[in-house]
């Protein structure tokens, strides 16, 4: 079984990812926590709902779209941290520094507390019932906390996930990783279970790019087919952004000559250039081709006047964990860097500090730009601001609705020089206030006209005047709560802490109870209580919201049974017609806590007496003096502010006399975490202004966003050639567009069409559950004693194998048709029927396979032809071959040499060649046919050989 359920994504014109696969056994995975600039709580529901449920999670981009709701789902959904989560270490790296600039930039991204008021609700600032109260967004080192919860992976590493604490059994189930493209680290997933082999590939680029290698479709000879992994899976989930869009001919170097254009005119003009991009993902791509050009001495007379800039409060740690993955990036990157590059057309960054090449000096270390400087903090913003002359900027985020480029908007656009490039297509409500939307609305429109300029070897290039037109901001700043907002966010925060102490107690207490239940006992509505039984834990709160702080206190009906123990002077709970926790005593089990080791060790209990009274006077001097009293809720908001004015603190040193104040103001430390944070710090409230500015920069467009497009969706999912293909990741046009071109190409028939019944393409909206299961038919029968003694078994890998021809008998030894025979079918309980007459139903009849008779078996032998059962891998015929004496060594790719006569071939189907070597001159002797027939006997050991009874 498999179902499929995509919760945010699917038909919509919001790009953020998160979907549910559901496996048999009740195995449920969620696949990404995307989160859009809206940052709706809304979106969330859904996960909140699974999560009691899920047995582990897997993370496919480290983009806002994939991963942007992690750190909130961790902090504030109880639970969800506990559940097992993998990705490939660059989505973990740049996933972290992604959402630790979120948080600083965006004040947004904390969210609001329940009935608070929020932009999501349709409150705004001047509702004065509604407040806009915050939530406590994650500190950096809860963000760091949460991804060190996550498991690396390498591509092409199978994997057998471990499950959570309160989810069923995962046995046989493999996840294995592989380049997806589009970002560094980005992944297709790979699921095998049982039958069903489900490839998940959403957001991939198949084609290289500057740093970013591609997808890894194809492999074997010459890379011309599908890597058999991947090939012909059960289910195939692809993303269909892009269904509609034409790639620009003549590939990444159209793309990078079109940018490179855009930027040398605008510089020309002696304006500035606003790139918006993300801060962690694509930013590498654009900050690498900058750095190449501005270091190369072709391209010096029209882009040395200006200088370049990286503006993000994340921008040393993303240059950072770049350095440290270089494994992951395309080949060519690691070639330049070695030295092994010789291409004039290229840049060759050898090793070495301050070598030279091709006229231009080279950085010593992998992402140590030259001229790319970065920009991480607001001082050093405000000094990039009074820099005169020409200047390109790459800012975070591509919404322009927070982070640097939002920032940087109302100084950008003002003047006619300047140019905006737009870097990627924006799928979000035409009616929307995003700044990125509305210029992307303006670029359809063209309504005041269009300039044309011409460029060496790009043609021409298109940039769209804005004409003058006035843009509305609006802007949120975080204020101080008032005495009332005070107490109400005081009774959340009890609540929610109350909340998190009783799902902690209970799950201690029932450990062991949800060990033992069976899983065939939980139905689908058990499964439905369950999910209301925690929905009503989780949103207790808005039921306490407005009661004194000694009044909070869950009911009798969200404890459960757990009113047994967390109750005084209960002792009886009525476990009839209960499901799941509810129908099994409450067993505390204590455990003692330690690592593979034994118990925790506490250094503080091996101290001397002169480091106890030192460590003593240092708490007294931190806590002045107040020992004993309880930290209260402001105190530790003021603990963690004075932590991030340390942070701020740590001001950068010159790194030489001769060096600009902007220079030494980009050299900054490189320390994990160390992000600024703006604003209030501590419980606030959002306030809303308005701002009007009139824009008058052009506008211009360069597809540097990394996405399939309509040619290599066409062209690659023929090859794949998946037994059902379900779309997801776009808007109902794409998703449609893509569906039907899909139907022609494979041949198959669209869900939902009157006179169709083929299931083989899906396109579900969101929310929506599709089954697509591997159709199989499975059918009961028994085995004859006079079978059973013929069958001769053979192992492959510790698992059994065996050919069995036989006749289906019934009751009497009559022969029946398996195909019309109505006993061979499930048989059907009439309930109502049974529930009348009160007597059991008659136990189903179950066909017996018998030996052949001697006629049919004759005849049945001559037409059935052996096949061979495993898969031998060329490293183990090699130390098989070894061991009897035989010379075997690899020669090319999948070919193995035996004593320098036979060659033991393994093509990409599976399918090995044994065939001997011609020596010139030389006649087959009895020692050449022995070796051949030796090693063709070794290859047929190591497979099973089910041949025809």
């Amino acid at each position: 079984m498999f179902t499929f359920t995509p919760l945010l994504g699917a038909q919509s014109d919001s790009r953020a990812s998160q979907s549910i696969l559901e496996l048999d056994g009740g195995i449920k995975v969620l696949v990404d926590v995307g989160w859009d600039e809206r940052f709706d709580t809304r979106q969330l529901a859904e996960i909140e709902k699974h999560t009691s449920t899920l047995s582990f999670i897997l993370l496919t981009h480290p983009t806002t779209v994939h991963i942007g709701a992690f750190a909130h789902c961790c902090k504030h959904i109880p639970v969800f941290a506990q559940i097992p989560i993998y990705a490939t270490p660059p989505v973990i790296a740049f996933g972290r520094t992604l959402l630790q600039d979120l948080y600083s930039s965006s004040p947004l991204a904390a969210t609001f507390i329940p009935g608070s008021g929020s932009p999501e609700d349709g409150s705004s600032s001047d509702d004065k019932s509604r407040s806009n109260i915050l939530r406590q967004a994650p500190t950096f080192e809860e963000i760091n906390k949460y991804f060190q919860l996550i498991t690396p992976l390498k591509y092409s590493q199978p994997l057998q996930p471990t499950p959570s604490q309160f989810s069923a059994p995962v046995e046989g189930l493999t996840v294995t990783a592989y380049n997806a493209g589009h970002t560094l680290g980005g992944t297709i997933w790979h699921i095998q279970h049982g039958l069903e082999s489900i490839v998940y590939a959403v957001d991939w680029n198949q084609a290289r790019e500057n740093v970013v290698a591609g997808a890894a479709w194809f492999g074997g000879v010459g890379g011309a087919e599908v890597i058999e992994q991947l090939r012909k899976p059960s289910a195939l989930v692809c993303s269909s952004v892009g269904a509609t869009r034409v790639a620009l001919s003549g590939g990444r170097k159209a793309r990078d000559d079109a940018l490179l254009g855009h930027i040398k005119s605008s510089i020309a003009k002696g304006g500035t250039v606003l790139i918006p991009t993300d801060s962690a993902a694509r930013v590498l791509e654009l900050a690498w081709l900058l750095e190449k050009s501005w270091s190369d001495p072709a391209h010096a007379a029209s882009l040395k006047p200006a200088k370049v800039y990286m503006a993000s409060r994340s921008g040393n740690a993303t240059l950072r964990h770049a350095r440290s993955l270089l494994e992951w990036m395309d080949d060519s990157i690691v070639r330049e860097f070695e030295g092994e590059d010789e291409n004039p057309g290229t840049q060759n960054y050898r090793r070495g500090g301050g070598e030279k090449a091709n006229g231009a000096t080279k950085p010593s270390r992998p992402f140590e730009f030259k001229n790319v400087k970065v920009v991480e903090r607001k001082h050093q913003l405000e000094k990039l601001l009074k820099v005169e002359g020409p200047q390109v900027i790459l800012a975070s985020d591509v919404s322009l609705d927070w982070g640097f480029s939002r920032s940087l908007l109302q100084h950008v656009v003002q003047r006619p020089e300047n140019l905006v490039i737009l870097t990627e297509r924006l799928n979000g409500h035409r009616e929307s206030d995003s700044p990125g939307q509305i210029f992307w609305n303006w670029f359809d429109e063209r309504q005041d006209g269009v300039a044309l300029e011409r460029a060496e070897g790009t043609g021409q290039l298109e940039q769209v005047h804005s004409g003058g037109r006035t843009l509305k901001l609006k802007n949120p700043e975080k204020v101080p709560l008032s005495t009332q907002e005070t107490q109400r966010y005081q009774q959340y925060i009890a609540t929610q802490r109350q909340i998190q102490d009783s799902l902690a107690a209970t799950e201690r207490d029932q450990t062991v109870a949800d060990d033992n239940i069976d899983d065939e006992s939980s139905s689908s509505s058990s499964d439905e209580s369950d999910d209301e039984q925690q929905g009503r834990i989780l949103n207790v709160s808005a039921a306490l919201g407005h009661g004194a702080r000694n009044k909070l206190a869950l009911s009798d009906e969200d404890l459960g049974v757990s009113v047994l123990l967390r109750k005084k002077g209960v002792y009886d709970y009525d476990v009839r017609n209960k499901k799941g926790r509810n129908a099994v005593f409450p067993y505390a089990h204590s455990r003692r806590r330690g690592d593979e080791f034994g118990d925790f060790i506490k250094p503080e209990d091996f101290l001397r007496e002169e480091e106890k009274e030192e460590q003593d006077g240092q708490d007294d001097s931190k806590t002045g003096g107040m020992l004993g009293l309880k930290r209260k809720w402001d105190e530790a908001n003021n603990a963690r502010d004075s932590h991030s004015k340390r942070a701020r603190g740590h001001a950068p040193k010159p790194t030489a006399a001769g060096n600009s104040g902007e220079e030494s103001d980009s050299e900054t430390s490189d320390v994990e975490g160390e992000v600024e944070a703006e604003g209030l710090q501590g419980p606030a409230k959002i306030v809303y202004s308005t701002t009007e500015i009139t824009v008058n920069a052009r506008l211009a467009f360069v597809d540097f966003a990394g996405l399939h497009d309509q040619r290599s969706l066409q062209m690659l999912i023929p090859l794949i050639g998946p037994k059902k293909l379900i779309l997801v990741g776009g808007t109902e046009a794409e998703t449609l567009g893509l569906a039907s071109d899909c139907r022609e190409l494979l041949g198959m028939k669209m869900v939902g069409a009157e006179e169709q019944t083929s299931t083989e393409i899906f396109a579900p909206g969101q929310g929506q559950t599709v089954d697509a299961s591997v159709d199989t038919n499975a059918w009961v029968v028994k085995l004859s004693r006079a079978l059973v003694k013929t069958l001769h078994w053979q192992t492959v890998k510790n698992m059994g194998v065996v050919t069995v021809q036989g006749q289906l008998k019934g009751e009497g030894d009559q022969d029946m048709d398996v195909e019309e025979d109505p006993l061979l079918k499930k048989p059907k309980l009439d309930t109502e029927t049974a529930r009348q007459t009160q007597a059991p139903p008659p136990p189903p009849l179950v066909p017996v396979l018998d030996l052949l008779p001697a006629s049919l078996a004759a005849s049945t032998r001559a037409v059935t032809q052996p096949i061979h059962v495993g898969d031998l891998r060329l490293a183990d015929l090699r130390r098989i071959i070894a061991m009897d004496g035989h010379l075997a060594e690899f020669r090319g790719e999948g070919t193995l040499l035996v004593d320098g006569l036979v060659a033991v071939k393994k093509l990409g189907t599976g399918k090995i060649i044994v065939e001997g070597i011609p020596v010139s001159g030389a006649a087959m002797t009895a020692n050449r046919a022995d070796t051949y027939t030796r090693v063709k006997r070794k290859v047929y050991e190591g497979l099973a050989v089910v041949a025809a009874g």
